[in-house]
Order: structure tokens, then C-alpha cells, then sequence
């Protein structure tokens, strides 16, 4: 994105303008709205005042008035409410006005003008987490007692709420209004988190004589070996000081399951029975996440109490990595319907039917998924005997559906938005516009995304018309003419460095994740600078990871090269691509483990996620380009033992 980095406006116009002259879908006033853009990036309100006064016939003009709204919001002149009134007035449905009042509804909440905020907030279409806690703080501030009832039945739901729900939680907590059982289960599942903070703020709402001191929880948290060896005889007399061993079990579980086992074993009986089990819950959610073979025994021991929806899920993963089918059966029967009817646990209950010989109840599971384009209903159809067959050719949008996409306000916004690279925008403009929309405008709008070369909003949007046609478009195969001589040179398997890709970039170029990964294949830099070093490429410099044909070079030199490292088995070289090959090699068994169950058993969400998606999308791929079906259990296998 080299023209985002310029440093002055009068450059911006400059090359705006120039693109513009030699682009076909030009349209005159484009270097004004790229110069309003940035006067808003460097706050320059009096060229956005400037540019604002000169309206002109564009798609993007309402975009300028939107940028100056939003730049008298921030600043504590006079609020502009009749201007306000007016923007939204004039764009009623549209996402300028969603984040134009998003943002004026923080301002009335930092003056506290709780009777405004709740009448604008009536127009916000999709509150999110911070909206949702003012809207809360606006409610109870004017008076309505309707809302501790309201926070109590999310108590549980709200563990990673927004900090502008603190105040209020804070307040509710310390007058009763929440129970203090739900403190303390809020204050348990912050300890059991990456960033166990937070439950240092949930302590402190507890009623007095019910508070741990905030230095023994720090002790507890930061130093858990040390704090449960030194604990007194007489520790469980008080419910804090249980508490604070319960926290310490939970951070030591966390970095070394058996001391934690150890530890529990030497106090379990000065625990009560509700406390015993939460722990053994907790031993054998970390012993799953472990892979340790007693995981499932803890779990036993843990009994009916209460779980958080991960703890739950890995109960079921647990029984499955030992393969022991009634259990995972048991587990997967204590889900909440809302869980046990997720594709995952239709296709798992359905095996372990199978394994425990009731064919005819793992048939019916089987057929409720079979045939579905994703990991759980490809080997549904497998186990039936059947394979992932090739799709039917994709819809055609009529010349009338095509003209309703180019004429949906937001769409249009959002390809003018696209073509002047103000990405950030254009993505929002297209999911607002393609949201509620029926079929045939979605593909009509799939087909426009593709032929503008927009390939994830192509991919996204004709998933959305229908999750199961249209293969053509969901799974495209752009840049053949840069990945097939990669591929080819790296001995791959087309399918999978597609399904791969897919994956990691729906195929944009300038793709850049949090973490700093780039490009179609997301090579991190240091590990672009690696295999640079490892394959020769001369002159090799971190700019060169934007460059398509390189990124693909080195995506595909470094799939082979894991590959190679980890057995020629794609399930743990795409593991390993994910999140490192040494953790790949880690997460095998002592045993050799069927494929899905070590891609089931992977224990960081997202590379679970990923690797499902990209042997399915591997398949999908194979049976598009040579017509014929192929099997995802064949590339799933066996792993073999560590």
C-alpha cells in the first residue's frame, strides 16, 4: 500500500491524479476524496471544511461529510447535532451513519448525557460490546431497574466484556445485585486466561469479609508453586483463602499439569465437594489441552459441575484422543443442545455409535451431514461409502440481478472505495451492502467481485447466497500462471497449496495478518528471511514479501520443506505451517493416531480450525481440477508416533 505511506497531501493529490488519468474506471473528483481521506489521518480539519463545501456529482461524496462529522465529534467544540441529524437523514441505512453515530453515542456517554444517548442508540443497527455496555450504564443511570436482571442472565457470557462495562458490574456487584457466586465464577475464568489481569478488578468488587487481599491473589497467580507448598493447615477455613488455592491450581495447571495434579492430591480433602470437582475440571481441561492420557479420568472425577464451553468441548476430545468411544459418547450427551448440534459432534457421536456397534444410529448422524462442502460432512459421506463429488456448474446471475448489485448504494460505495485502495472502507461498504440480501443478488454481486478481481469478497459473498454451490467461485484458482511452476518445481500437490492459500489470504495480494504475516501465502518475515537463506534467493529483502511470484516462491519452499521435516504428511505439515512445525511434531501421540483425531485434538483453536479447513479445502480442490472424487480420510491417514 505504497500511497498510504506518502507523507503530505499535496503528494496524495498528485498521484491520485495520476492513477486516476490511466485507469479505465477512473472518475473525476477521486483526488478529492483521497485528500479528504488524509486530512482526516492527520486531523487537518480546515482542508476536510475545505473539501466538504466543494460538493461534487461522486459516489464517494457523502464520504467527505462523513470524515468532517467525524472530526468534529472528536474535538470539544459544539457538538454537531443538526449536522448529525442531517447525515443520517440523508443515508439511512448505510455504514457511515452506523459508525458516524457509534461514535457520537461515545461522545454523549463521556458527557454523560444518558437521555440523548438512549435516544440515538434506538438507531443503531448492530451494537457492539462497548455500545452494549453504555447502553446498560444510559439505562441504569436514568432509572431502570430492569437492568442488574438483564447483566445477571449474561453474567456469564460477559467474562471478556468491554472495559465500559466495568463501572456498572462494579457497582451492581458491591450492592448485591449479583450474587456473589457469579463474582467469583467471573473471577475463576479470568485466572484460567492468557491475561489473568482482569481478575484482580473482579476481586475487588466483592462484598467485604469476601475479598481475597490483592497481594495474596498476585502471590496465588504470579508464583502458584510456591504460594500452594507455603499454605497453612488452616487455609480452607475461609471461602478467599480456598479461592486463592483454587487460582494458584489454575495457574500451575496451566504451565505443568502433574505439579498441579501433585498439589491438589495434598488438599483436595480440605476442599468442598463443589471445589474438588471445579479442580479436577480444570486439571482436565489443561491435561486435554496436554494430550495427557489421565485428561479424561480428571474429567470423570470433575462429575456434572459446572464448565465453560471450552472445558466441555475438550472432555469429549480428551475421550477421543484415548479413543474411548462411551465416553466421548457421555460427553458429547452433556453438551447443551446449542453445542451437541454442531457438525463436529454429529460426525464424533456417529463414530462412536459406530465403534460401540450401533451402525444404524451412526447412520442416521451420518446422513443428517453427509454430502455438506466442509471436514465433518466430507467424511460423513466417506463413512457411507460415498466421496465429496464434483459440484455442478455455477450459477449465472440474470442481466437484471447483475444491475440490482451495481445499483445497491453500498456495493457501488464500496467498488469506487476499492479502486482509489482505501481497503478498510471498501470491506465495510460490501458487508454492509450484502447483508439480508436474497440469493440471486448475492451471486450477481459474487460474479461483479470476481470480474473486478476481488477475489475474498467473491469467495465470502457466494458462500453467503449458498454454502453449497457455486464452487467455481468459492473456490477459485487465480494465479495459476505464478503458483503452477512453484508447485511443480516444489513436487506439491496443487490441490493442497490451494486449499492452503485459500486459507490463509482468499488470494489478495496485499493481505498483512495482526501478526504480521504478508502476501498470498502469509509468510511471516523472519520466516521469509529463513527460507530465503535456506533456498539461496539472492538479494532477499522483507519489501519482496509483498511481490507475488516471490511470496509464492517462498510459501511453497517453506511447505516443502515442513513437509519433508514432518513425515510427507500434509495434516501436520499444514498444522506446521500454521503454527510451527516444532509444535506439530509435539502434538503427536505416543501411538499412531488416526488423522482427524489429531486434527480434533490440536490444542490452539485457530490451527484446529485452519488444518480442517485446509485438508477439506484440499479436496474440494483436487475433485474441481480433474473432475473426479477424491477421499479427505486417504489425506487425513495415520500419524505416526512421536
Amino acid at each position: 500500500m505504497k500511497y498510504r505511506a506518502l507523507p503530505t497531501l499535496a503528494m496524495v493529490i498528485a498521484i491520485a491524479l495520476h492513477w486516476a488519468a490511466g485507469s479505465a474506471f477512473a472518475q473525476s473528483g477521486d483526488a478529492r476524496i483521497l485528500a479528504a481521506r488524509e486530512a482526516l489521518r492527520t486531523g487537518d480539519r480546515n482542508t476536510l471544511e475545505r473539501l466538504a463545501a466543494q460538493r461534487e456529482p461522486h459516489v464517494l461524496d457523502e464520504y467527505v461529510q462523513y470524515w468532517l462529522l467525524l472530526n468534529r465529534i472528536a474535538r470539544p467544540d459544539p457538538a454537531p447535532v443538526s449536522d448529525l441529524a442531517a447525515f443520517f437523514a440523508r443515508n439511512p441505512d448505510s455504514v457511515m451513519s452506523e459508525r458516524l453515530r457509534a461514535a457520537w453515542l461515545k461522545r454523549l456517554a463521556n458527557e454523560s448525557r444518558w437521555q440523548d444517548f438512549i435516544r440515538e442508540y434506538a438507531g443503531l443497527n448492530r451494537p457492539d460490546s462497548e455500545q452494549q455496555c453504555l447502553w446498560w450504564q444510559a439505562r441504569n443511570a436514568t432509572g431502570d431497574r430492569t437492568v442488574p436482571g438483564e447483566i445477571a442472565a449474561q453474567w456469564a457470557e460477559e467474562v471478556d466484556n468491554h472495559e465500559a462495562c466495568a463501572p456498572l458490574f462494579a457497582s451492581l456487584a458491591r450492592n448485591g445485585s449479583l450474587p456473589v457466586d457469579d463474582v467469583w465464577w467471573r473471577l475463576r475464568r479470568q485466572v484460567d486466561s492468557r491475561n489473568p489481569d482482569a481478575a484482580y478488578t473482579t476481586a475487588s468488587w466483592l462484598p467485604a469479609g469476601h475479598a481475597p487481599e490483592r497481594a495474596a491473589l498476585r502471590q496465588a497467580m504470579t508464583a502458584p508453586q510456591a504460594y500452594l507448598d507455603r499454605l497453612p493447615a488452616n487455609f480452607a477455613t475461609q471461602r478467599p483463602q480456598r479461592e486463592l488455592a483454587l487460582a494458584a491450581l489454575t495457574r500451575l495447571a496451566r504451565q505443568d499439569v502433574p505439579a498441579a495434579h501433585a498439589r491438589l492430591a495434598r488438599i483436595s480433602d480440605r476442599l468442598n465437594h463443589e471445589e474438588r470437582a471445579y479442580a479436577h475440571a480444570l486439571l482436565g481441561f489443561h491435561g486435554a489441552l496436554s494430550r495427557l492420557p489421565l485428561a479424561s479420568d480428571w474429567y470423570q472425577a470433575a462429575g456434572d459441575v459446572a464448565m465453560t464451553p471450552a472445558q466441555r468441548a475438550w472432555r469429549v476430545r480428551a475421550a477421543l484422543r484415548n479413543e474411548d468411544w462411551p465416553r466421548v459418547a457421555a460427553g458429547i450427551a452433556a453438551l447443551p443442545a446449542s453445542e451437541r448440534n454442531e457438525a463436529e459432534w454429529h460426525y464424533w457421536l456417529a463414530r462412536s455409535h459406530a465403534a460401540q456397534g450401533r451402525q444404524a444410529e451412526a447412520e442416521t448422524l451420518y446422513r443428517a451431514i453427509a454430502g455438506q462442502p466442509h471436514f465433518y460432512g466430507i467424511l460423513a459421506a466417506e463413512e457411507l461409502g460415498g466421496a465429496f463429488l464434483p459440484p455442478p456448474e455455477d450459477e449465472q446471475p440474470s442481466a437484471t440481478d447483475r444491475q440490482r448489485a451495481l445499483a445497491d448504494p453500498a456495493i457501488a460505495r464500496s467498488l469506487a472505495l476499492y479502486r482509489l485502495d482505501l481497503r478498510t472502507e471498501a470491506v465495510r461498504e460490501w458487508l454492509w451492502g450484502v447483508r439480508g440480501k436474497d440469493r440471486a443478488l448475492l451471486v450477481a454481486a459474487a460474479h461483479l467481485a470476481l470480474e473486478q478481481g476481488l477475489y475474498d469478497r467473491a469467495i465470502n459473498t457466494a458462500e453467503l447466497a449458498d454454502a453449497q454451490a457455486n464452487f467455481g467461485i468459492r473456490f477459485l484458482m487465480p494465479f495459476r500462471d505464478v503458483i503452477e511452476p512453484h508447485v511443480r518445481q516444489q513436487g506439491l500437490d496443487i490441490a493442497w497449496v490451494y486449499g492452503l492459500m485459500r486459507q490463509e489470504s482468499r488470494f489478495v495480494v496485499p493481505a498483512r495478518s495482526h501478526a504480521g504475516a504478508q502476501g498470498l501465502m502469509q509468510v511471516m518475515p523472519a520466516t521469509g528471511k529463513w527460507v530465503a537463506k535456506q533456498i539461496g534467493l539472492p538479494g532477499y529483502r522483507q519489501s519482496m514479501l509483498n511481490d507475488p511470484d516471490t511470496n509464492v516462491l517462498l510459501g511453497t519452499s517453506y511447505m516443502r520443506i515442513i513437509l519433508q521435516d514432518l513425515d510427507n504428511h500434509p495434516v501436520l505439515a499444514s498444522a506446521g505451517y500454521n503454527a510451527g512445525p516444532g509444535r506439530a511434531r509435539r502434538w503427536r501421540d505416543a501411538r499412531p493416531l488416526e488423522g482427524a483425531i489429531y486434527a480434533e485434538t490440536i490444542p490452539i483453536d485457530e490451527t484446529r480450525d485452519y488444518v480442517k479447513k485446509v485438508l477439506a479445502n484440499a479436496v474440494i480442490y483436487a475433485t474441481l481440477l480433474d473432475g473426479k472424487p477424491h477421499s479427505l480420510k486417504a489425506r487425513l491417514g495415520v500419524v505416526a508416533p512421536m
